[in-house]
């Protein structure tokens, strides 16, 4: 969820602002992708767990920095982190990674299926007004509470006004995705709300695969909800999907018709030397177990950042696992750690919309996307590091493990 500009702050920490200006983004997305066919080598330091140095993943990618971010193109995939920067004031938030969505919204020609959580962001508000203005059929699904309802932002009204058609759930649970299809090719997906928090304040990240599988397997679920409004448990669908994706493959889970819990339990029981979390929510018990069984059966190290509000609540797995040996720590964003997160060893990541937790597993629109990828899996344990070096250890008097 996207938290308001009203929320407390957090401990102040400042990141380095990297930025590339907005006018020169397109021209650097069709060069890079025009280098794609050629492997870039690059070495980058991939560490496992504390006191064990592992072999970096192999990388093939050209690397994009924007203003409060960074972002990395490959062969059939890209991937973007956000940079907040605490010191940064409402006035600089431009220039960042919504910046490339944009590039790729205005690429658009035929048909732009958004499914959004909440959509603030006047750029990307803006190009999906000029795509539907060039004939591109334009259509969104997004929550009623935090979407349409929403009084403090009027762009989904605005859109829906302007003619484009937005369905909403209807319902208490939440529409929780954070997706879009372009033109029936390439999929958006992550942790990342189309929002001014989502892109400036909160660390996110967005998956984009250019796969026609993958696609066609997020615009049944998109459908599903837009043309027969089946939402949550009310889904018709059976919710999951595996798919052949280079030299690797993509497991697809959306909740809650799938077994999420399930899928996440089958990688961690996969897991040989590692698992790594970054976290905003994380309250799902068996989840907590599964690490901790599989710590035991294999001696592995289990490591985590939680988002530090609520972390150490009493639904929060966090005292559980540090009371345990986990290896946690809280986060040093001031705003709001929003990844949803887990590596397992040094070649699988999963992510998408979906908390660790059992709104999201039982009642809410989610999608978790597991990658079976050692380049994507080491620029993800790159973030994961960067995050982890930010963070703070647990105060001695934080959890008691009486």
């Amino acid at each position: 969820m996207d938290s308001n500009f009203s929320l407390p702050s957090k401990r102040k920490r400042t990141s380095a602002r990297r930025w590339l200006p907005p006018i020169l983004l397109p021209v650097f997305i069709v060069v890079a992708f025009a280098w794609r066919a050629f492997d870039v080598e690059r070495s980058r330091d991939a560490y496992g767990p504390v006191g064990r140095s592992v072999a970096p993943a192999p990388a093939h990618y050209e690397e994009l920095e924007f203003r409060f971010g960074r972002g990395y193109i490959g062969a059939g995939w890209q991937l973007y982190f956000n940079e907040p920067d605490a010191g940064a004031g409402r006035e600089d938030y431009r220039g960042g990674i919504e910046t490339a969505l944009v590039a790729a919204i205005d690429e658009t020609r035929d048909t732009l299926d958004i499914a959004a959580f909440e959509l603030n962001s006047e750029p990307i508000t803006a190009a999906i007004l000029a795509a539907q203005q060039r004939g591109v059929a334009v259509r969104i699904v997004t929550d009623d509470e935090h979407g349409l309802e929403d009084g403090s932002d009027p762009q989904l009204r605005n859109l829906r006004a302007a003619g484009i058609a937005v369905v909403d759930d209807g319902r208490s649970g939440l529409m929780h995705n954070k997706f879009m299809i372009l033109d029936g090719r390439s999929l958006w997906t992550g942790s990342w709300n189309y929002t001014v928090n989502g892109s400036y304040r909160n660390n996110n990240n967005a998956l984009v695969l250019e796969d026609e599988g993958v696609a066609a397997v997020f615009q049944r679920e998109f459908d599903e909800m837009f043309e027969r409004g089946e939402f949550g448990i009310r889904s018709s669908d059976e919710g999951s999907a595996r798919i052949a994706f280079g030299e690797g493959e993509i497991s697809i889970v959306f909740g809650a018709e799938g077994d999420e819990i399930a899928a996440l339990r089958a990688e961690i029981v996969n897991a040989e030397e590692s698992i790594r979390f970054m976290s905003f929510v994380f309250s799902l018990e068996e989840l907590a177990v599964a690490m901790l069984t599989q710590a035991d059966n294999r001696d592995l190290s289990v490591q985590g950042i939680f988002e530090e509000r609520n972390s150490a609540a009493s639904w929060s797995q966090m005292p559980a696992l540090h009371c345990a040996g986990a290896q946690v720590r809280q986060d040093g964003n001031r705003y709001v750690l929003h990844h949803k997160v887990i590596l397992i060893d040094d070649d699988t990541v999963i992510t998408g919309s979906f908390n660790f937790s059992a709104s999201a597993a039982r009642r809410n629109d989610e999608n978790i996307v597991i990658v079976h990828d050692r380049t994507i899996a080491a620029l993800y344990l790159e973030e994961w590091e960067r995050l982890w070096d930010s963070a703070e250890d647990l105060a001695p008097d934080e959890v008691s493990c009486d």
